[in-house]
């Protein structure tokens, strides 16, 4: 008889709720890379490990309960990340729902949830959610310490760091766990054996030259980010860790240069990859490290369709050239509003003709731009969310990214909005961009749902722009454009309407 699972890490499946009709096949389905990494720390450590990824086998709340009771792993870990590393809070609805699902067929199932939302809202988090156990930081050590712990006679959870729990009805915490200091060592990889490689996809504006989606993955270079963005909540999981180390700025931590270009064979290799995402929160950063991976690819000859994300003061021209020949065709950079008084209040100081500077360089090199805006920002106001949107369109980057502000847990936005006391979504699905239930973050002057209703007229402006869909023809082709129009088709529902909540 096989021995027993030490722990299950489940990617929860939370993407119609998320994206409504865009998640069918507008959107990616990403390989879920905190799973990935934790599986190979926790193999590391020698306990046994699988991952159900239920967002790539679409599975629901209750064939997951199947599946851990067929499993009878010793430790359920719920994995809350989201694309980007700062959304984890909208993925919070599907693993609330999981828990639920498995509590309610295994009663006696421990389980655990790790992630940026729960480690900024710890205490919460273990008083509403049918979960054993919270993770208050990075959760590695927190999982191995707790799987240690559970193989004893008599559990002494007190033990176990970075663990937030239980005794009776009274809740305890108890002291943070570190951060991993050496990545290569300890977290030398994901665990792509664990995963359904064949499942994931690129998205859609990735594959705009024709290319197959398929297959596709993401990975880390660094952990991190050294810039104080309010609306950001990156560094949630990392805070506790970073307090052990008497941090008080941002941690920033590298896998050698060796190591990612070993996990890029890997994939390349083994899996046929084509298609990657570096998912690092800041990746065009040190130039250094950027261009040592880059050189690394180039030697190997490999025909890579890679995306990054980027920063407006970070882009240095002699990077660009290096980067395209390495396959980078995508650089998504932050510009947030037209505004420097609202990109100011939110510690994003860049000035307007760096951004048009930087772009121009970007281009030239032949890489193509996303941009990302953000609309209701805490001093937006209508005019100042239409020069966003006049900026974007002149700017007319090969794709663009409407956001409307969300005030993530961990984020300092989400402190600026319980001191003014302006309304948060009811349900984690709120935070999502695209659910129905999403509800922004007023402003001073905009209800939520003025600036949810701007959000969404400012997309059908850019995506259906004549100047736009000319430059995606000369660029693209045809295809291109009349898939662009099918996608600004989507009109998504929202619960909100103008003038419903001020």
């Amino acid at each position: 008889m096989p021995s027993q699972v030490d722990l299950l890490l489940i990617n929860p499946n939370n993407r119609k709720r998320i994206y409504q009709s865009l998640a069918s096949e507008l959107t990616a389905i990403e390989p879920p890379i905190w799973a990935g990494l934790m599986a190979t720390f926790m193999r590391q450590k020698g306990y046994s490990v699988q991952i159900l990824d239920a967002c790539a086998d679409n599975l629901e709340p209750a064939e997951i309960a199947e599946q851990v009771a067929a499993i009878e792993p010793l430790l359920v870990a719920i994995v809350v990340y989201g694309h980007q590393p700062s959304a984890s809070t909208q993925v919070m609805a599907g693993g609330s729902a999981v828990c639920s699902a498995v509590k309610k067929q295994i009663p006696s199932q421990k389980m655990i949830i790790v992630g940026g939302h729960v480690a900024a809202l710890p205490e919460r988090s273990l008083r509403e959610e049918d979960t054993d156990f919270i993770a208050s930081g990075e959760g590695l050590y927190t999982l191995s310490d707790l799987i240690t712990t559970l193989k004893t006679a008599q559990p002494d959870y007190s033990q176990v760091r970075g663990l937030w729990y239980f005794e009776g009805s009274e809740v305890c915490s108890n002291a943070g766990a570190p951060l991993v200091q050496d990545l290569d060592s300890e977290l030398p990889g994901i665990a792509w054996d664990l995963l359904p490689m064949e499942k994931y996809r690129a998205h859609n504006w990735h594959c705009f030259d024709g290319s197959s989606r398929h297959p596709y993955a993401a990975l880390y270079t660094t952990l991190g980010c050294p810039f104080r963005c309010s609306f950001c909540c990156i560094q949630a999981p990392f805070k506790e860790g970073e307090a052990l180390l008497g941090q008080t700025g941002n941690s920033y931590r590298y896998w050698s240069l060796d190591h990612v270009i070993q996990e890029i064979d890997i994939l390349v290799n083994q899996y046929g990859v084509r298609n990657l995402k570096i998912a690092d929160e800041m990746f065009v950063l040190n130039a250094k490290h950027v261009l040592g991976i880059c050189d690394r690819i180039i030697e190997r000859g490999y025909d890579l369709n890679i995306w990054a994300y980027a920063r407006v003061d970070t882009v240095q021209e002699q990077m660009l050239d290096t980067l395209k020949r390495a396959g980078v065709n995508w650089l998504a950079l932050g510009i947030e509003a037209a505004s420097d008084r609202v990109r100011d209040n939110v510690h994003k100081e860049i000035g307007q003709t760096d951004i048009y500077k930087t772009i121009r360089k970007i281009r030239n090199a032949g890489i193509n731009v996303i941009g990302n805006y953000i609309f209701g920002l805490p001093e937006d106001n209508f005019e100042s969310m239409q020069a966003t949107l006049d900026l974007a369109l002149e700017l007319n980057c090969e794709f663009a990214n409407f956001y409307s502000t969300m005030a993530y847990p961990g984020s300092q936005l989400y402190n600026l909005a319980l001191r003014k006391g302006w309304e948060l979504p009811s349900s984690w699905a709120g935070y999502s961009q695209h659910a129905f239930e999403s509800l922004p973050l007023r402003t001073q002057y905009l209800s939520a749902a003025q600036v949810l209703v701007f959000r969404d007229n400012a997309f059908q402006s850019y995506f259906s722009s004549p100047h736009y869909l000319k430059m995606i023809n000369e660029k693209f082709g045809k295809g291109t454009v009349q898939h662009i129009k099918k996608m600004a088709a989507h009109k998504l529902e929202r619960k909100i309407s103008k003038g419903t909540h001020h």
